[in-house]
């Protein structure tokens, strides 16, 4: 078991990995910029090293100075969480060169499963379902015009590279295909270096489901159940809850054992989610592998009470999985709600929701300083019950305890979300936001 792991990242997933360690009685070492260094990550970590200015570029995602700080602290493995270098294939290779444990799965792996193309080429060969689209990267507006023509209208322009919303457009004829082809490629080379496109039928207002999985390195795998991730703004995730209303157990069933099935094809062998979109008739369709530790990971710990993070961490030290697939129970209903802030600001008043079956992972605290410099999410509200209405009226609640003064946050659009009635009724997909957002009071971010 490792000694001492350094956190390569911030906020509320740096904490919640430091309390992990504790814990499992590992020493963690957190790394901050400039403008982390009053924060809860560096107060509470066993050590703490400042390594940069506030941009990213300079800190969090300098990958030769964080395997520096890692071996000057002693670390024999780095944690990165998710986001910045979380499913870079160069940085876990830079960390194996290194004699660092990268806790996660190995660079080929995510090298393999991070190319979006290449991992659409995989799940065909292993009768895994995925949308028609390109063969391969689209390499001129020529080529993209007759993919399209042979697919049918409307198509959506993803970045291989990409995550995030980033580099995806939607294009529903030849005129608009060409102007968003150049756009996405422009984004995704500015946000990944890697500019990089396919092309996809696009799924009109699908539901966005994806499979959260366990797998070691002696080849066990198993699923822990979905989770519904389709109320989203502009690809961005806004909630997510577990079981998604409206699916049969058989047809839940099925795609777990899919989504193991496509976990085995790759060879995988961490903490990972497979995310399949769905249509109306109930067919889902391959989407990507997410090779990381995902945000809304509670959703799942909540419902099966198994800590994620530990088994990824216990999975990257060598140890085989205990569990079984028929170990794992599922109880009650779980939804998440990710609490964004609109802008910049000093927290001046903080109140968090209490009670049973309530969770909230954020590293804010009172007096802290909400900087421009990264992600806007600021928290997680994560309730439990036992049925899915009795969950949306513990969330109600919680939303109506929660109090961050000093801060524009979007705690009141997330109420209006819990009483809307489409979302109530657990039949809505991935076009909710636009449809709803003026009935909701929304302003986009």
């Amino acid at each position: 078991m490792f000694k001492r792991v350094l956190i390569a990242n911030r906020g509320e997933i740096a904490l919640r990995i430091i309390r992990a360690l504790r814990e499992m009685n590992i020493e963690s070492v957190a790394v901050y910029s400039t403008a982390d260094k009053d924060s809860l990550p560096a107060m509470t970590a066993t050590k703490s090293i400042c390594i940069g200015p506030a941009k990213p570029a300079e800190s969090y995602l300098n990958q030769d100075l964080l395997i520096d700080v890692a071996q000057q602290m002693g670390c024999d493995a780095i944690h990165p969480g998710y986001g910045f270098l979380s499913e870079n294939a160069e940085f876990a290779r830079k960390c194996e060169e290194n004699g660092i444990c990268f806790i996660g799965p190995s660079w080929q792996l995510i090298e393999k499963m991070g190319d979006k193309q290449s991992a659409k080429k995989l799940m065909l060969e292993n009768n895994v379902p995925v949308v028609m689209g390109s063969d391969d990267i689209v390499r001129s507006s020529e080529e993209a015009v007759k993919v399209a023509a042979k697919i049918g209208y409307p198509v959506i322009i993803k970045a291989t590279a990409g995550g995030g919303g980033k580099g995806m457009r939607i294009a529903r004829d030849e005129d608009e295909l060409l102007k968003e082809l150049t756009s996405a490629q422009a984004e995704a080379a500015a946000a990944f270096g890697n500019g990089d496109c396919y092309i996809e039928k696009y799924i009109e207002q699908p539901k966005h489901i994806e499979i959260q999985l366990l797998a070691d390195k002696y080849g066990n795998v198993v699923h822990l159940g979905e989770r519904n991730c389709s109320v989203q703004r502009h690809h961005q995730k806004l909630l997510e809850e577990s079981p998604s209303w409206g699916l049969s157990s058989e047809l839940r069933a099925e795609m777990g054992e899919t989504a193991v099935r496509a976990a085995k094809a790759a060879g995988y062998n961490s903490v990972g989610t497979v995310e399949f979109i769905m249509d109306a008739s109930g067919n889902y369709y391959f989407m990507e592998m997410n090779t990381r530790i995902q945000v809304e990971h509670p959703v799942t710990e909540m419902l099966t009470d198994i800590d994620l993070v530990r088994e990824q961490i216990y999975i990257a030290s060598g140890r085989k999985m205990e569990l079984r697939q028929e170990d794992i129970e599922f109880r009650g209903n779980v939804i998440e709600c990710r609490i964004n802030a609109k802008g910049p600001g000093t927290v001046k008043v903080l109140h968090f929701p209490e009670g049973l079956g309530v969770r909230t992972e954020s590293s804010l605290f009172e007096g802290c300083t909400i900087t421009p410099f990264y992600d806007s999410m600021i928290a997680k509200i994560i309730v439990h019950d036992r049925s899915r209405i009795e969950a949306i009226r513990r969330m109600r609640r919680c939303l109506e305890e929660l109090v961050i003064s000093g801060v524009p946050t979007n705690i009141g659009e997330m109420y209006m979300i819990m009483n809307h009635p489409e979302f109530v009724s657990g039949n809505y997909d991935t076009s909710f936001w636009e449809k709803n957002k003026e009935s909701i009071g929304a302003v986009d971010i």
